[in-house]
């Protein structure tokens, strides 16, 4: 009866354990700012290190938030397109290029386009 009982705690504690282990992996963000303000994705091999962070949903949104890449991370491509919060897509032709400061990028205007922006009035 006494081995019934603890085959039965011992598996229990096992499943706890595994249940445990799953909730962190599904709920690691995309991204963490450590307290130095670093952004480290899943890639970085510093991710796994961080314990002590801030979540983002991407790594752009960590960089726009005052965080830095790592010094070994791939330098970001280039923003060619930026679709503003109103949904205005702009090039970098537009006269609204470098002043629009909150948006979305995209490779291309059509791209933008797509994703329901619009062109912006001449």
């Amino acid at each position: 009866m006494q081995h019934r009982a603890l085959s039965t705690l011992t598996i229990s504690l096992a499943l706890l354990g595994l249940t445990s282990i799953a909730k962190a992996q599904a709920t690691d963000p995309a991204v963490k700012k450590s307290e130095s303000g670093i952004c480290h994705d899943k890639t970085s091999s510093s991710y796994a290190l961080t314990k002590k962070f801030e979540a983002f949903a991407s790594m752009e949104a960590c960089l726009k938030s005052g965080g830095r890449a790592p010094a070994n991370a791939a330098a970001p491509e280039p923003v060619l397109v930026k679709k503003s919060d109103s949904g205005i897509c702009h090039d970098k032709n537009s006269l609204s290029f470098e002043k629009t400061q909150k948006f979305t990028a995209f490779k291309t205007l059509d791209e933008c386009v797509k994703s329901g922006g619009t062109l912006p009035k001449k």
